[in-house]
């Protein structure tokens, strides 16, 4: 199927990737086009700027979750209705789940998408110094797609001086250049990018990004440049359905909003309604819902709050007690114990399912890929695993032991409370990695209710 996309990557983290993509996104829906995103690996919350610019859900693009016929079935899936779809990368463009690999990077996703890339360079500090930085890009890997280069935090003084000789010398074709905009940055904290609505006239900055990208870089070379993505071929995929509608629970506000679209849109599939609840703000659960899901996010924000709500608290207990399956990830499993410290120092009882507590380690307690393997009596069978992604520096005493995590180093360890009808955990899970799962889950759901 053809596909009008590109890619932009950079060689770090912190060179401007998200500034310049939804800047990027932003003249494209001013110009009138239908524009979808995508975000390379597994990070959640970049999505959601792209989704405020596109006004619509943007998706993940990870080679780690998906082999190369499900990574091109889901963009597709996404695309396939747009005009043009740009993705964002992943850390620097060779950068992948490994310190000398390159698989699932950007560059491995550019690849066996056939996207055209391009490259933001962070100048600050600089300016022909940037030539050899271009250079080595374009030389480390044969057939790598770059196909231009943005300069960002430069003058256009030195950006009319050095177009020419960036060009002559490295044969990638400059698209432009981005001023320094310190008013128009997206901020960030030390768990990520802060949060879409957190930032203070995000819908005026990004106007405000666009209209400097409409001058400074050449948003018709960069629509010329995704017209030459080749056509994309694969299979579709299969997955098993139950024949009547399972209505889910699943959590969702400003504490719990790292979720996977694609899960969401797995669960459909596969036979589940969904219905969003808020565990900040609302007093009860759903009525009638047959199963919970609990996703990440920043719990320890709200932690007084979430605390102060007796009466979801007490709910949620009261459900999973007797028996109610549930799948909880990250911030949604730090909410199921006894306890959480919150980001003030101080401790707040929660719903008290997971006996244990949460506490700040002051550090990064676990980051990157997993591989999940299930113990006897899980909610997949054993020989299946299930893959997945970790980032929290926040940790519990009492982190379970149903499942087996393997590290891309080969490090393993035990983790996960779980069952044949719960999945409780820090590990963040891309359904589609192994969509046996969410069927399984829903099966259990399905049964808890008729039982």
């Amino acid at each position: 199927m053809t596909c009008p996309r590109f890619l932009i990557a950079a060689p770090s983290s912190g060179s401007g990737k998200t500034t310049v993509t939804c800047g990027i996104l932003q003249a494209l829906v001013d110009r009138g086009l239908k524009v979808s995103s995508f975000k390379c690996g597994p990070d959640y919350i970049d999505p959601m700027f792209h989704g405020k610019v596109i006004g619509t859900k943007s998706k993940n693009l990870d080679s780690f979750f998906c082999d190369d016929n499900l990574l091109r079935y889901l963009f597709v899936k996404s695309a396939k209705d747009t005009d043009i779809s740009v993705i964002e990368g992943v850390m620097g463009f060779y950068d992948g789940i490994g310190i000398t690999s390159t698989e699932a990077s950007s560059h491995d996703v550019s690849k066996k998408m056939k996207s055209p890339a391009i490259l933001v360079v962070d100048c600050k500090g600089a300016s022909i110094s940037c030539i050899p930085i271009i250079k080595g890009f374009r030389d480390y890997i044969e057939n790598n797609n770059i196909k231009g280069v943005i300069l960002n935090r430069m003058s256009e003084h030195v950006y009319n001086g050095l177009k020419p000789i960036i060009e002559k010398e490295t044969g990638v074709e400059v698209i432009g250049y981005v001023p320094r905009l310190s008013d128009m940055a997206i901020e960030s904290r030390h768990l990520g990018l802060v949060l879409p609505d957190e930032v203070v006239m995000l819908k005026e900055k990004l106007s405000g990004l666009a209209k400097v990208f409409e001058k400074t870089l050449n948003i018709d070379r960069l629509i010329e440049i995704a017209n030459t993505a080749e056509d994309l071929e694969f299979e579709q995929p299969l997955f098993d359905k139950l024949e009547n509608k399972v209505k889910i629970g699943l959590a969702h506000d400003d504490a719990f909003c790292f979720t996977y679209e694609d899960n969401v849109s797995l669960l459909k599939e596969c036979g589940a309604e969904i219905v969003e609840f808020s565990p900040l703000n609302d007093s009860e659960l759903p009525d009638g819902i047959q199963g919970l899901i609990f996703s990440g996010g920043y719990p320890e924000l709200h932690a007084e709050k979430l605390s102060e709500n007796k009466s979801m608290l007490s709910a949620i207990k009261e459900k999973l007690e007797s028996g109610l399956p549930c799948m909880a990830e990250s911030g949604g499993f730090m909410y199921l114990h006894n306890e959480l410290e919150g980001i003030d120092g101080k401790t707040y009882p929660m719903v008290g399912f997971v006996k244990g507590k949460c506490s700040h380690m002051g550090k990064l307690s676990r980051f990157g890929y997993v591989t999940l393997t299930p113990k006897e009596g899980q909610m997949l069978s054993q020989g299946n695993t299930v893959k997945g992604h970790e980032f929290h520096y926040w940790n519990t005493d009492n982190d379970g032991n149903g499942w087996q995590a393997e590290k891309s180093s080969g490090r393993k360890y035990d983790c996960i409370h779980g069952s044949e009808s719960l999945m409780l955990g820090f590990p963040h899970v891309f359904y589609y990695s192994n969509p046996k799962l969410p069927y399984s889950f829903l099966v259990a759901c399905d049964r808890h209710a008729k039982e």
